[in-house]
């Protein structure tokens, strides 16, 4: 293994990745068509729009960015072109973080060396990744500081968990969960939510030994909900379902990016972390994962129980000043609108009024997403 070193990045940078599902324009269901849209690219996507495990998934992805207003904005234009390709091709984009009918057993996955690699190593417990989730990178300055975030922002990924939860369906039935993706990616040996660790040489010799032994073939298959990222010189978080829109998904960048940068700053002013005990964020990630935006969390400031609207006016108080000095105060603002239009209530509601879950698909795909 080559010696792993942080590439630093002097501002808190953007990147965002959103997994969205190809859907048959006619059938509703999910289509495994990722080479025949990857074919017909024009160069201006090419470098921006990638296949992933499943061919029934294409990630998109910015470009970096300094703003969430401008991520937003290349978000918009390769959405425009993507959609424009697609729909002749008779294939449409769902957002998503689950599909409420089609089954895993009937995806096929990616031509890739790795992705078969994987299934060899795993079987089942990848075949079953039929899931899509948003991604977003935030750029950091070392690999120590990247490693103290990555653990001080533990206790936030629930909320972030609860306010994207939008997977309550999976093989034709509803789960009684808002993010049933959550749980089908802690199947994975290496996902769900990571180990505290103290400095960016305890993070390396982790990463080493799973790969010395076997564990792992390479640091991307390391899943966890939070993880630094060497190469970009960023923190990834992973924890969140694809959301219904992207007005979500910039509330969401903009709640990240803030966090990230106020913890930061503490750190480098010396603040001191309270004890908050990983068994609370596990418990709190099960609520999110349970009832969504509906959850009721325990704070970690106060060990009290508190609603997730109650969580949001709060950090959008205290990170307002961020919000401010970043450029993304209405994004961080419109988190206030999140649990009152929950991806996986929507899902529930249109499913509670029609009886169908194919109508979920067709009702989802008539509400422009962006």
């Amino acid at each position: 293994m080559t010696v792993m070193r942080f590439t630093p990045n002097p501002k808190p940078t953007i990147g965002v990745e959103i997994e969205l599902q190809l859907i048959d324009s006619r059938e509703l269901s999910l289509k495994s068509c990722i080479d025949q849209v990857l074919a017909a690219l024009p160069d201006s996507l090419k470098e921006s729009v990638k296949s992933e495990l499943m061919q029934c998934y294409v990630e998109i992805n910015t470009k970096i960015c300094d703003t969430v207003a401008e991520a937003g904005e290349d978000l918009r234009t390769k959405l425009s072109q993507l959609e424009q390709l697609l729909h002749p091709m008779g294939i449409r984009l769902l957002w998503a973080g689950t599909h409420p009918f089609s089954s895993w057993r009937h995806q096929k996955i990616t031509f890739h060396e790795r992705y078969h690699r994987l299934v060899t190593l795993m079987e089942d417990v990848v075949r079953r990744l039929v899931t899509f989730g948003l991604h977003v990178h935030i750029g950091v300055d070392s690999g120590d500081k990247a490693v103290m975030i990555c653990d001080r922002m533990l206790h936030h990924l629930p909320l972030l968990l609860a306010l994207s939860a939008n997977s309550p369906f999976w093989e034709g039935r509803s789960t009684g969960l808002h993010s049933n993706r959550s749980k089908i990616m802690e199947g994975l040996p290496t996902a769900g939510l990571p180990y505290q660790m103290r400095n960016w040489s305890e993070y390396v010799w982790l990463i080493k030994h799973l790969m010395d032994t076997g564990f792992i073939n390479s640091i991307r298959e390391v899943w966890w909900d939070i993880r630094p990222h060497h190469h970009f010189g960023t923190i990834e978080v992973r924890v969140c379902d694809i959301p219904p829109d992207l007005n979500h998904v910039l509330s969401l960048t903009a709640l990240i990016q803030c966090l990230v940068h106020t913890i930061s700053q503490e750190i480098d002013e010396g603040t001191f972390q309270s004890e908050y005990h990983p068994m609370m964020v596990e418990q709190n990630k099960w609520r999110a994962t349970r009832y969504g935006a509906d959850a009721s969390l325990v704070s970690y400031r106060d060990f009290q129980q508190r609603s997730v609207p109650q969580l949001v006016d709060d950090l959008i108080t205290r990170l307002g000043p961020a919000a401010a000095e970043l450029q993304c105060r209405s994004e961080l603002e419109r988190l206030a609108d999140i649990p009152g239009t929950s991806g996986a209530r929507r899902q529930l509601e249109i499913y509670e009024q029609t009886g169908s879950r194919r109508k979920v698909v067709e009702k989802l795909l008539e509400t422009p997403a962006w």
